[in-house]
């Protein structure tokens, strides 16, 4: 689909769109435009001590992955009752 239809078809929508949707669009695109960047430039950074602990469990962690002893994205979901 060449972009400019793409446009029109996306305007046309909108025009469609009662008003709180609109309002809603409009927020998402607003977080879709605005470069993560900035956001995070403005965001306050917390620096925290990484305790050994807390090391050896990342490190833990890492070596499960290395081994592809993850847990897959359904089974996480199964446990939440939230089966795709």
């Amino acid at each position: 689909m060449a972009i400019e239809q793409l446009r029109q078809e996306v305007h046309a929508r909108l025009d469609t769109l009662p008003e709180e949707k609109l309002r809603a669009v409009r927020t998402l695109l607003d977080a879709m435009v605005e470069p993560l960047a900035r956001s995070l430039a403005l965001a306050a950074v917390e620096e925290e001590d990484v305790t050994p602990e807390t090391a050896a469990a990342l490190d833990r962690a890492r070596q499960s992955l290395a081994r592809d002893e993850g847990v897959s994205h359904q089974d996480v979901l199964r446990e939440f009752g939230l089966e795709e």
